[in-house]
């Protein structure tokens, strides 16, 4: 080898070894993006019994008992029920809808409840049953109800470390029978502003509960039906006739936070997570797999990638039919019901209109908002 030849070699090998660190910086900065999202998604605290013993109180427990004619009258059409959010927060707030982002608090299944019951509430609102678009759910009264009252047995004091499990979200919503637990608006109750989200009044009343003040006005709203999801077809069925599934499982989705061209994320990992199933597609329909739309609960740029439709809502992804039917197996997914609980109601899905301006859409005054989803007691 001549002297240029080795001088040309080292140089060569310098530019490798730089190229190499410079790519080993980016996979160790993208590792350490990746654990903090999934160390983020920590929240979802499995609670076997305290689920059954909620179900045990309900007189149908399952959609398959509840949502028997759900089931029966399905037709197998895809659904996109963000379409229905969007319409009613451009309605109240003139602005698209899109993610909500839990931060640094595992509060995830109030997340999932929260986005959930507005979703369905606005379904309910643009297919005429109720006069109003619905106002944004507070999520702290939900984390903090399903971490104390709504628990089996109940406690009052949870402690400072973070989580919760459906089956409590679920009875909480639901409304207790000693008049506590429900629904609380993004507004203001008395001295008490909900109107944004607050990290440190997650954290304080997810340990001590709801002020019972507030507790107890949450009572004047809750759901009519809620129902354990067991099957896809369930699932499926449940999302045609316009009702969202809060999914709680600890299958997790961190492959990757790039979405295929399909708008699909794989399975990967493991999250102790709660999410909401806002769509629905079919392979039959010419959609490459089986897929429900979930959206999350960590703002619009923890996830990136192709999109599908085209207005699909920033945060969120596909999943394929295995994995739903794995986190539907770990038996903590609920269906909110809507106006008539889980009556099967044909959403015209082919008959999606633009967007209409704002200023044509009427905004509600928040005492004349009544979600239909949810009683409005006396």
């Amino acid at each position: 080898m001549t002297r240029r030849e080795a001088t040309a070699w080292s140089w060569s090998a310098i530019a490798f070894v730089v190229v190499m660190a410079a790519l080993g910086a980016l996979v160790q900065r993208y590792t350490l993006h990746l654990a903090e999202r999934v160390e983020r998604a920590t929240g979802y605290v499995p609670d076997p019994d305290g689920t059954r013993a909620f179900l045990s109180q309900l007189d149908q427990p399952t959609f398959r008992q509840a949502g028997a004619e759900a089931i029966a009258q399905a037709k197998g059409v895809d659904t996109f029920l963000h379409r229905y959010a969007d319409k009613a927060h451009r309605a109240v707030y003139g602005t698209p809808y899109g993610p909500w982002d839990q931060k640094n608090v595992g509060s995830c299944v109030s997340f999932g409840w929260g986005m959930g019951s507005y979703v369905g509430q606005s379904v309910d609102w643009a297919t005429g049953k109720v006069p109003s678009p619905p106002l944004l759910v507070a999520t702290e009264p939900i984390y903090a109800g399903s971490r104390t009252w709504g628990r089996q047995p109940p406690i009052a004091f949870a402690g400072w470390s973070d989580g919760a499990y459906g089956g409590a979200a679920a009875r909480w919503v639901s409304g207790l029978k000693n008049g506590v637990g429900g629904i609380l608006y993004r507004e203001k109750y008395g001295e008490v502003d909900l109107s944004t989200y607050d990290t440190n009044r997650c954290k304080q009343w997810g340990a001590y509960g709801v002020p019972e003040s507030l507790a107890r006005e949450a009572n004047k709203h809750t759901a009519h039906s809620v129902a354990l999801v067991q099957t896809w077809d369930g699932l499926a069925a449940a999302i045609e006739s316009g009702f969202p599934v809060p999914i709680c499982s600890n299958v997790g989705f961190a492959s990757t936070s790039v979405r295929d061209a399909d708008g699909f994320l794989p399975r990967g990992g493991s999250w102790g997570h709660c999410m909401v199933v806002i769509g629905i597609r079919h392979r039959k329909n010419g959609s490459p797999r089986d897929g429900a739309l979930i959206m999350n609960s960590w703002g619009s740029s923890w996830v990136s990638g192709p999109k599908w439709p085209a207005d699909q809502p920033d945060g969120s992804f596909w999943a394929d039919r295995a994995a739903i039917e794995a986190i539907l197996a770990q038996g903590d997914s609920f269906a909110i019901g809507g106006v008539g609980g889980f009556t099967y109601r044909d959403l015209h899905h082919g008959e999606w209109l633009a967007p209409q301006p704002v200023s044509q859409l009427a905004r509600p005054q928040p005492a004349a908002l009544i979600s239909g989803i949810f009683s409005l007691s006396q």
